[in-house]
């Protein structure tokens, strides 16, 4: 059967509800000023406020999502597909729009009872706090991928985004099992620092399964941390994380720090040199803020690993 898909993500699909803040606004409701946080009760009010007083944005979100439409941009049209679970409301019209824009093929659960999950992102300057309210991406079902497993056939490489790991593991571990068995390259991303923190049992299961593994330097220092390495240098941890132990011996893992405007750092199982690539600076003038920074890095590298690209490259 031919292969239809470079690249299969899937994870939480979020309407990000952005709009400038001031510490104010991030005292009001405990947030940090570049953080990323599951909202809880205390938090609910923050959308309203965002969405009433302060001009908020509506935009297509969910770190997935983001590097999906990213690898997108980059790969030729329709090749890339997106899988995650909204509400059935007039947000996840805004998701389904926004992602035809940019040409990208969307396979939704929808669930009945929960609204579309949304993302409040406060602007501070150039720093960005996101609270999350999963609502229906937390209702994703293993039975939806089992439904649509010939999606999962006929992509060549998947992508799961860390934050899915408070979803559905059982989810991860099907497409990851199926890496494993057909050779595709299976790629994770660590997504924040809550997840190797308090979710380590759930990412440590995924472990052995990754080919690539992608973070920042927080979230690789969350990971030093909850693991005890003791360290927090971040070529030797991007080297622990390559060297974990791994069930397709036929590829050798890739672990990826990106350190924003300072190198990304770059370790392969089994080298003992840890490459290191700087970053070319822009002028400050032409950033907007470093919402999906992250994530279209990972769009632009998981879209080079699909072509088949030299790492280097």
């Amino acid at each position: 059967m031919p292969s239809t898909y470079e690249l299969l993500c899937l994870e939480n699909p979020l309407l990000d509800i952005q709009a400038q803040g001031d510490e104010a606004l991030l005292e009001k409701y405990g947030l940090k000023a570049n953080d990323a946080i599951l909202a809880e009760e205390k938090h609910m009010g923050l959308f309203e406020e965002l969405l009433e007083g302060r001009e908020a944005k509506l935009l297509a979100g969910g770190a997935a999502q983001n590097t999906a439409r990213g690898a997108q941009y980059l790969l030729p049209p329709d090749s890339v597909i997106f899988i995650g679970c909204v509400g059935k409301d007039k947000y996840a019209d805004i998701l389904i729009d926004a992602n035809k824009k940019a040409g990208l093929k969307v396979n939704y659960r929808y669930d009945e009872k929960q609204p579309t999950g949304r993302c409040g992102v406060v602007i501070t300057g150039h720093n960005r706090s996101m609270c999350t309210d999963l609502a229906a991406a937390n209702c994703y079902k293993i039975e939806h991928l089992k439904e649509n497993w010939k999606l999962v056939e006929q992509s060549k490489a998947y992508y799961v985004g860390g934050y899915h790991l408070t979803v559905s593991v059982e989810a991860i571990m099907a497409l990851a099992k199926e890496a494993v068995k057909e050779n595709k390259p299976f790629c994770l991303s660590l997504s924040a620092p809550f997840i190797p923190q308090f979710f380590k049992d759930q990412l440590d299961q995924t472990a052995p399964y990754w080919d690539y593994v992608i973070g920042n330097e927080t979230e690789a220092m969350s990971y030093a941390d909850s693991h005890d390495l003791k360290t927090h240098d971040i070529p030797a941890i991007a080297k622990h994380l390559a060297n974990l132990p791994k069930e397709n011996g036929k590829r050798k893992r890739i672990a990826i720090v990106t350190q924003g405007t300072d190198p990304t750092v770059i370790a392969v199982q089994g080298e003992s040199e840890v490459q290191s690539f700087p970053v070319h600076p822009i002028d400050k003038k032409e950033i907007v803020d470093t919402t999906g920074a992250g994530d279209a890095f990972a769009g632009g590298f998981f879209a080079g690993v699909a072509k088949g690209e030299k790492l280097k490259t």
